[in-house]
Parts: C-alpha cells; structure tokens; sequence
C-alpha cells in the first residue's frame, strides 16, 4: 500500500525539521509562581543538581510585571524551562515579555532564553560582557550538551540562545516604572555575576552568590570575592532576598550564605596554617560546619570546597 498524502507530509516535516525538534525533549511540568514583592513572582525550583528526574529545572526563575511588560530573571536550564515560565508567566499576565536578566554563565539558569526569544523576537537579553564572551568561547554549547547528558536527554532541543546586551555593575535600567539596577562585584560565584536590585520594591536577585538550603559548586569562583559580593549587597538594605536556589527571604539569606564560606575559608587556612593538608582537615572543617550538614549539596561539595578554599589561600601565600 502506498503511503498517504498525511503519512508523507509527516515523514517530510520529520527530515526537515530544524535540528533539535524532532528529538525534541518532553515538556516540564508547570510549576507555583510564588508573589515575594509586589507584582514580582518566583517560581522556586526543587533543589539539588540536573537529574532525569527534575528535568534540569532547578533554579528560580522570576518575572516582574511592570506597567509596560514582563521583565523575566534567569528563565531557566532549557527550552522547556523557558517553555514552562512563559505557560506560568500568562496565569498571571497577558503583558508582553519586554526584557531578560542572565546573572552568570552557568547554564542551568539561561538556556531558557531560547523559549523566550522564540515567543518575543525582539527582547532585550541582558548579561555580563564576560558572560557573552564566555559563551562565544564554547561555554554555552558545552553547557547545552552537560545539560542533555545529566538528563538523559530531557533538554534535547535546546539551543544557545545568548545576551544581546553587555551590562556592568552601576548600570541602571527604567522598565515600566521599575528601575533595576545591576551590581557585580568582580569574581565571586563565577567571573560574570549580576544582582538584580528593585529599589521601589526593595528586592535583589542574587544569582549564585547565594544559595539558601542547597551548597554550591564554585569550582568558577573565588571564595574570598564571594564574601566580598554577599557584604556588599546586603548594604543595598533590601527587605527581600531571592537566591539562584533555595527559598526566598530577608537579608538572613546572604548573611547565612556567606557565614557558611566565611567559616569554611578561616577554618582552612587555620588547619593549613597548621601545616595539614587538605584531605586531612576534612573532619574538622565538617564539625565547623555543622550547621549546614542539611543542605542539599553539603557532603558531595566538602570536599572540593575544602581542596579550592586551600589552593586559594595557597596562592595567596605567594
């Protein structure tokens, strides 16, 4: 029997399909906006790492309706992230999306561009110069592929969809009679870090400077320079503090964060002054720590926090 005119339009439309679609991974669930401020909303992703099971949804993706539109911060790990945050976004609003925040190169927090970009053409996608950079360099696609890997597949169909638009600490931007106002602070989570400040609501946006119930990886990072950008955001005396992870909360949050790097890095380089080396502190830097054995992360991050805290004081002996 020959095939029908349906059955060959389908098998044309699967040859021809732009790459990624037709592998295309499956949708994301939808999940609760939570109003932390005053028409500002974040969607509190489940903690933990990229997994099959969480589909590489992990962050906490944000959107601000403002007079004029939707301005989103960090649309997530993938397309079908961003798919998800659009689908949310509309049983709040029907405003247009009229602006995008990247805070930092790490993948799981801007893949999600790709979905938003498809659905407003013209948005303006903000992130760092180095972030840019970094993904010119290959950090995007690679971030695509890790993506696809830790879910087995779950992200297929994601594409590198990158900011357009080079931003730097001290640059301010009015959005539907909102300002947001950007802060960086040089090298503290990664080399491309923004916070995203709302004076008028009195809110940050921390990216991965800080986490709340989850240990970060910082293998990208300096612990010394994360410190730093925890202190000075908390000097904005903003009422409300949203982490890349975690819930959101007052100024406890980053205070809390950066108690946990703060003990970790006095007390390695107590023990490294003591002339143990880094595997050997271990026990003890945990009984430091003890406050934070509970958080997602904690007991397969130590170690390396450890190893980094050491190099990092290391170098700064020389």
């Amino acid at each position: 029997m020959k095939p029908g005119i349906t059955t060959l339009l389908l098998m044309v439309t699967f040859l021809f399909a732009p790459p990624g679609l037709a592998d295309k991974g499956p949708a994301i669930k939808d999940y609760p906006a939570v109003q932390v401020a005053d028409n500002v909303h974040v969607i509190h992703g489940p903690l933990g790492t990229p997994s099959p099971e969480n589909q590489g949804f992990m962050n906490n993706p944000a959107f601000v309706i403002t007079d004029d539109g939707i301005v989103v911060i960090d649309p997530g790990a993938s397309v079908q992230a961003g798919e998800m945050l659009l689908r949310v976004i509309k049983k709040s609003s029907d405003k247009p999306v009229i602006a995008v925040f990247n805070t930092h190169i790490h993948g799981d927090h801007w893949l999600g561009n790709q979905a938003i970009r498809a659905g407003y053409p013209d948005v303006p996608i903000y992130g760092h110069p180095n972030m840019i950079a970094l993904i010119e360099a290959g950090e995007g696609q690679a971030w695509v592929e890790r993506m696809e890997r830790l879910t087995d597949g779950k992200t297929a169909g994601t594409i590198v969809t990158r900011p357009d638009k080079a931003v730097d600490h001290g640059d301010s931007f009015s959005h539907g009679g909102l300002t947001f106002k950007v802060h960086h602070y040089g090298k503290a989570h990664t080399t491309s870090d923004l916070m995203i400040e709302i004076p008028e609501r009195s809110i940050v946006f921390l990216g991965d400077n800080v986490l709340n119930d989850r240990i970060p990886r910082i293998d990208d990072g300096d612990i010394q320079g994360n410190i730093e950008a925890c202190t000075h955001i908390m000097e904005t005396g903003s009422h409300v503090y949203v982490p890349g992870h975690g819930p959101t909360g007052d100024a406890a949050v980053p205070e809390t964060f950066r108690r946990y790097l703060d003990i970790l890095y006095v007390t390695v380089k107590q023990y490294y002054d003591e002339g143990l080396s880094d595997f050997e502190m271990k026990d003890q830097v945990a009984e430091q720590l003890a406050a934070y054995t509970a958080w997602s992360g904690f007991d397969e991050q130590l170690g390396r926090h450890i190893s980094l805290a050491y190099l990092q004081i290391e170098e700064a002996d020389f």
